[in-house]
């Protein structure tokens, strides 16, 4: 049995904390400083307010002025916070874990620097770690898998990607259950990348679908065959991306793949795609849907802007990414929605 500290109380952080006590272990939800009323209502009905299930009977419940307690003798940290915490994370969490303990991260994104190089967030963290001259084993979960499935116990497949495989394998054997299943890799860079591209190219398929609705009608059946068509140069794209990024091994492209399958199906990501490509200008759709989190639209921003730098530089062809990039204008310039098919097609 191993204890487990799980920092940020929103539904994937939570949701971990299911294959996490339900093996047994000893499982710990910190909730962040925007947590408050979610850590008291698990503690008053052992329920996260998003969740149709009660948790595993066991799981603590902790406020972040109690971090120092619920970190104490855990054999490993989740970072459950979302994109827009990564920064409190590394100057606010970090600094006070234990030396030595691992911390693993389901938090999807990039960041981009101004010579277009992509860092992934445990590049950022390990930058905050090597300045204050600590040594905690960042690892990070990457793959197709939502929340409210996990809890459900739909059959799910994740990878776990950090430098250290033995790390690797502690977690994984803490975390596996009959309906969570773990691949390990020490290809941080590909699993990281190939899981923050599909946020951005997940709006781009879901706008063909809001463009059969507009064409259509509302009521109208899905038409597949151009929601395939932006599938597959989504994917042609994640793979350049991870070839520039100098990712080791493509095989990781296929947990970015279906990261982005899952994605298109559900979330914010389809519904912000999906009023896109109804007509609604970028402001008017983020007006629609306010008050949630379009992690979509950041690091669809970042990898483009990466990309035009890189393209600047002659380092690599801006004409490679049609959709990216068009999806970018769509998102910082206003553009309408006018999905460069024949840009897709090839010769070989």
């Amino acid at each position: 049995m191993k204890t487990i500290t799980i920092i940020g109380a929103g539904m994937m952080g939570s949701a971990l904390a299911f294959p996490a006590r339900e093996n047994g272990n000893d499982v710990r939800i910190v909730g962040t400083h925007l947590d408050c009323e979610i850590i008291e209502d698990c503690k008053k009905s052992n329920r996260h307010t998003k969740f149709t299930k009660d948790f595993p009977e066991g799981v603590k419940f902790y406020h972040i002025e109690e971090l120092q307690e619920a970190i104490k003798g855990a054999d490993f940290i989740i970072g459950g916070v979302s994109s827009f915490g990564v920064e409190w994370f590394g100057n606010e969490v970090l600094p006070q874990l234990e030396e030595g303990v691992p911390v693993i991260s389901v938090t999807k994104g990039l960041m981009n620097t101004e010579d277009g190089t992509l860092l992934t967030y445990l590049d950022l963290w390990q930058a905050k770690l090597d300045a204050l001259g600590k040594n905690i084993p960042l690892n990070a979960i990457g793959g197709p898998c939502t929340s409210y499935e996990l809890v459900a116990h739909d059959q799910t497949e994740v990878a776990f990607c950090g430098k250290d495989m033995s790390i690797l394998r502690m977690m994984k054997e803490a975390m596996s259950t009959s309906y969570y299943h773990i691949s390990l890799s020490t290809d941080i860079v590909g699993v990281e990348s190939a899981v923050a591209l599909k946020n951005g190219y997940a709006l781009g398929i879901a706008l063909t679908i809001g463009l059969n609705q507009k064409e259509f009608g509302l009521d109208s059946e899905l038409h597949f065959n151009s929601q395939a068509a932006v599938f597959g140069q989504a994917v042609r794209e994640m793979r350049k991306l991870l070839v520039m990024q100098g990712a080791p091994d493509m095989d990781n492209l296929v947990i970015g793949a279906g990261d982005l399958y899952v994605t298109v199906y559900g979330g914010r990501t389809r519904l912000v795609g999906i009023l896109l490509g109804r007509g609604l200008t970028i402001t008017e759709a983020k007006d629609e849907l306010a008050g949630v989190t379009l992690e979509s639209l950041v690091v669809a921003e970042r990898v483009a802007k990466a990309v035009r730098v890189k393209a600047e530089k002659g380092l690599v062809d801006a004409s490679e990414f049609p959709l990216l990039l068009h999806i970018d204008e769509i998102i910082t310039q206003g553009k309408p929605v006018d999905i460069p098919w024949e840009k897709f097609t090839f010769e070989k």
